[in-house]
């Protein structure tokens, strides 16, 4: 199947906070992008939208002088889902997460777009192998999850259904890259990556409150100012290496003993272990880190800190909360 080679108008289906976000960033980048939505009422009211909440954006700081400007002349309100993709090298669909719904505006995008379109969902946990089912064309779609607020937020998760070309990947990949966000290609499971832990948390979270253990806003205290606070620049396994392994492994077996087998030391953590990688204080750990780098890793490190926590001072609490 012939795929396009390059992107330059594009189209986003469903103009609502999450599609809505994503056209700002496609607009804003220089791509002509056309809003579809249930009618071209709605279309045309989400551009609006669009166009002032930019300007909103702009005068606080948030986007660069000129963006609302940019926004506007790129974006355009179509008369319908159809017309919207019609001429488009690249689909955006972002309507609700619900499995029906989306699976009857993709075979309304996949029979009205260009043969060579790649088209792209931005489903946060429904397997893409399930929704290419209603792709006519299925090598060309994937799923492409952005995170809320699409504008501010910079990483974009890339999903290959079974039957997506590695081509087209390639080609999202550049696509997410020249809108300045960062991509990660990720296996098709359901919940990806981002969901998938960040549920584990929410999950874990409840259980807390259903036990007495701590309120809500107690947890939020705790989550924010501690190993959050480290995830806004390291993931988790950056962070494990630097704590040592070999600590990891000893608190999990003390929360085993608590709570039993879901909290049982994984089996790569402890081969890991066994083996000797500890982390940054022996090299390698499940990341592997320069030992000419280690000093300058742990300088980054408490100054990335340090700043973090001036900013979030400057910043105070979260009106409401």
């Amino acid at each position: 199947m012939k795929i396009t080679q390059t992107i330059s108008k594009t189209a986003v289906v469903g103009a609502g906070y999450m599609g809505g976000g994503i056209a700002q960033v496609l607009a804003l980048h220089g791509y002509q992008v056309a809003l579809g939505d249930v009618d071209g009422r709605i279309a045309e009211r989400a551009r609006v939208r669009l166009v002032d909440q930019a300007k909103a954006f702009e005068a606080q700081g948030l986007l660069p002088a000129g963006a609302a400007d940019t926004i506007a002349d790129n974006l355009t309100a179509a008369a319908s889902i159809e017309d919207a993709v019609a001429t488009s090298d690249y689909v955006a669909e972002a309507v609700p997460e619900d499995p029906v719904i989306k699976a009857d505006i993709l075979r309304r995008i996949s029979a009205a777009a260009p043969a060579d379109a790649v088209i792209g969902t931005n489903t946060s946990a429904i397997p893409i192998g399930e929704l290419a089912a209603s792709v006519t064309g299925p090598e060309r779609f994937l799923g492409v999850h952005w995170m809320n607020p699409a504008p501010f937020i910079p990483g974009v998760e890339l999903i290959p259904g079974p039957e997506t070309l590695p081509s087209v990947v390639d080609l999202a990949e550049e696509l997410i890259r020249a809108l300045g966000k960062t991509p990660a290609r990720v296996a098709d499971t359901p919940g990806f990556v981002a969901n998938r832990l960040q549920f584990a948390l929410y999950k874990e979270a409840a259980r807390i409150v259903e036990e007495g253990v701590a309120n809500p806003s107690q947890i939020d205290d705790v989550v924010s100012n501690t190993f959050g606070f480290r995830l806004a620049l390291f993931g988790p396994f950056a962070i494990g290496d630097m704590a040592g392994l070999d600590v990891y492994e000893s608190s999990f077996r003390t929360l085993e003993k608590a709570y039993g087998e879901r909290f049982a030391p994984p089996a790569a953590l402890m081969a890991t272990v066994k083996d000797g990688n500890l982390g940054l204080k022996s090299g390698h750990g499940f990341l592997d880190v320069d030992p000419a780098s280690r000093e300058s890793l742990v300088a980054y490190r408490d100054s990335a800190y340090a700043r973090l926590s001036q900013l979030r001072a400057e910043l105070g609490r979260a009106p409401g909360l």
